[in-house]
């Protein structure tokens, strides 16, 4: 199951996929993760999982003392709040089954605050915690939690963050 905020985007990589070598069975929604709703409608067009990956982020560079209380907590709802929700939506169906994987994307900005994304590292340091609480949480059980923490990647939205001003975030 594909997830994406845009049913183009999703057609998109099921194009893509598609057109790659096996025969797996691909099916996608678009549903905005970053939201309480959008949550709702994946899990119930997909009640269960067995490999989840929490991979919706937004960033932007944004100084810290022109960050509105609203910006903060549209971070935390999108970077944070999505992961939570939906692991409490598949982590039981995986400890039940005594198998899944879940893996979070978090950044090295977790453990290397930018300077101008102060909101953006609080958000990946707060997935860092998560992972690593339901980590334990799971321990034992057959199903593995697990963050990474990338670098930059040259990607559509990194681009445009270098091409725009910087009190724009980038939704990605």
């Amino acid at each position: 199951m594909l997830n994406g905020r845009t049913q183009a985007a999703v057609d998109a990589a099921i194009t893509k996929l598609t057109d790659q070598p096996g025969n797996a069975a691909i099916r996608g929604l678009a549903a905005d993760v970053g939201t309480a709703e959008g949550c709702a409608a994946l899990v119930a067009a997909e009640p269960s999982a067995d490999i989840l990956v929490n991979n919706v982020g937004i960033y932007g560079p944004q100084d810290f003392f022109e960050i509105p209380d609203a910006e903060w907590t549209r971070f935390f709802e999108v970077n944070v709040m999505s992961g939570v929700r939906l692991s409490r939506a598949y982590l039981p169906g995986m400890i039940e089954r005594k198998w899944g994987r879940v893996l979070f994307l978090s950044s090295e900005s977790a453990l290397n605050i930018p300077p101008d994304m102060i909101h953006y590292g609080f958000t990946k340091t707060a997935v860092l915690a998560i992972s690593r609480g339901l980590a334990k949480r799971a321990a034992g059980t057959g199903v593995t939690v697990n963050a990474v923490l990338p670098g930059p990647t040259l990607s559509e939205g990194l681009e445009e963050m270098l091409e725009m001003p910087k009190s724009n975030p980038v939704n990605r």
